[in-house]
């Protein structure tokens, strides 16, 4: 079905990036994961198989790629799109439509699929993958596993017979990354043959048929399911892979307190922190009625008309503080109100008996954005990270760059890295800001084992600064590795603070 075969590549403008005499060969129905530290060649196979390489990616590429026959250098992106789906990392990325039932039809209207096809396609992805309930609805209003699982609809409808998925959990929580499974799973049962990039292990282990894992660009090690799951947590921490139990006692003892059905909150009254930081009134909403008067005193009984509703909330100082929930649940809205990103947000923040509102807030924060392509703006890495600084200072760049892994890529642009170094590059530029409080939105999706450990460090020795580090996770890993307090919100409400086991 697959077969690449004696395959150099480097992207335009990196000499070390890419693959080096690449061989592989991927049956028809087969179940195959890529994992490895992030750079190592993972997504270039994904792009290679599906023609973005070289038909949008640019490079020098030698040696050959079939694809269910066809060679993909002499093969149009439109002949491919019925034989491989693609189900990208961020499934926003990949949307052309604005509501639900557009978006899982898309793809057969755009390629001229007769009409009582396109319906019968998409009456039996919708009834497979069970998503009625995300019907006739926007995609604006999804939560983030929503979207996933209409990425992969749309994907679905198309019938092709070749799947890829690249990092598609890395933003999910476990709830929907449960659901991802099944989606896969259903895949696996049409004898689909399925390709999977991922860092997270733990949900894919028992699914596929065969692991590879990659380094440099080269495939250093090959593996059989059996063999794949016998691999200790030591061996795999060897190799620079996360571990493929921890989430899964995480989800058993600690998960049960978080995503529970319980409504009941131990938010009962309010920790007061010796030299913490206060918020206050902290009340948004999206929907802004034509009536709303923005200035009004607001209290704990207008609430329920808001999408975050925290009256009060105090904040530990030196510490890390992970935000926990479940997708949709309004986490990233909390950390965009704390930093002023949401102007009709009505928060105070009261800091060494100083309390600040409005504009000001944004003097006191910087936030790591989930999709850190909205936050990358020069030609290259080290000019990325200065540019948050008030004042230019190359060596404290360069060492930051350093920490982060990212030695030698001081003068690439930054949207030539992949989506792990990327993150990186964004976690650099926060560093570099030196701000009160530091705000991080999943920092450590896409980044394998080795640079999620050197994130967690560098959170800690944040957090020894006196800064208030708050940053928001699905991942328990690194919730074990630096976080002091869990944070949860649950439908735009504070459900609790609480000091980590």
């Amino acid at each position: 079905m697959i077969s690449i075969k004696d395959l150099n590549f480097h992207y335009k403008g990196s000499q070390d990036a890419g693959l080096h005499d690449f061989s592989i060969e991927i049956n028809s129905g087969e179940a195959v994961l890529l994992c490895g530290a992030s750079g190592c060649g993972k997504t270039t196979i994904l792009r290679l198989i599906n023609g973005l390489i070289p038909h949008y990616y640019k490079g020098e590429l030698s040696g050959s790629v079939t694809v269910n026959g066809k060679d993909i250098q002499n093969c149009e992106l439109y002949d491919l799109a019925s034989v491989v789906g693609t189900v990208f990392q961020n499934p926003r990325s990949q949307f052309f439509s604005v509501d639900t039932d557009g978006e899982i039809t898309f793809g057969n209207e755009n390629l001229g699929i007769e009409p009582k096809e396109i319906i019968r396609r998409k009456d039996e992805v919708v009834s497979e993958l069970e998503l009625e309930p995300l019907l006739g609805k926007s995609l604006f209003e999804l939560s983030g596993g929503e979207k996933q699982k209409i990425a992969c609809a749309s994907v679905s409808a198309l019938m092709p017979e070749i799947m890829l998925l690249d990092e598609p959990s890395s933003n999910l929580d476990w709830k929907a990354i449960d659901e991802l499974k099944k989606v896969i799973e259903y895949w696996k049962g049409k004898g689909k043959t399925i390709v999977i990039s991922e860092h997270r292990l733990w949900y894919v282990k028992d699914i596929v048929d065969r692991v590879i894992f990659m380094k440099n660009g080269r495939i250093e090690h090959e593996w059989n399911r059996e063999q794949f799951g016998k691999l200790t947590s030591q061996e795999l921490s060897e190799l620079g892979l996360r571990p493929t139990s921890v989430e899964e006692k995480y989800i058993e003892e600690f998960g049960k307190g978080i995503f529970s059905e319980d409504k009941s909150s131990d938010n009962n009254s309010i920790q007061r922190y010796e030299n913490g930081i206060s918020l206050k009134d902290m009340y948004f909403t999206y929907d802004i009625p034509k009536y709303f008067f923005r200035k009004k005193k607001l209290n704990a009984a207008d609430s329920a008309q808001y999408t975050l509703a925290i009256p009060e909330l105090d904040l530990p100082r030196g510490k890390v503080i992970g935000l926990i929930g479940k997708n949709g649940a309004g986490k990233t809205t909390f950390l965009r109100c704390i930093c002023g990103l949401e102007k009709d947000c009505t928060l105070k923040i009261t800091s060494d008996g100083e309390t600040v509102s409005g504009k000001k807030i944004v003097k006191k924060c910087y936030m790591v954005m989930q999709d850190v392509n909205h936050q990358l703006f020069t030609d290259s890495v080290r000019a990325e990270v200065m540019l948050s600084m008030d004042e230019e200072n190359r060596e404290k760049a360069d060492k930051l760059i350093s920490d982060l892994g990212l030695y030698g890529y001081e003068d690439t642009h930054p949207m030539a890295l992949s989506g792990g170094q990327k993150q990186r590059v964004a976690i650099a530029s926060a560093l570099a800001a030196d701000s009160e409080i530091l705000l991080f939105d999943e920092p450590t999706s896409g980044l394998d084992r080795a640079h999620m450990t050197a994130v967690a460090e560098m959170l800690s020795a944040l957090a020894k600064d006196n800064r208030v580090i708050i940053v928001s996770t699905h991942d328990p890993e690194l919730i074990s590795l630096c976080c002091d307090y869990t944070l949860c919100i649950e439908k735009g409400r504070l459900k609790y603070l609480r000091k980590c086991q």
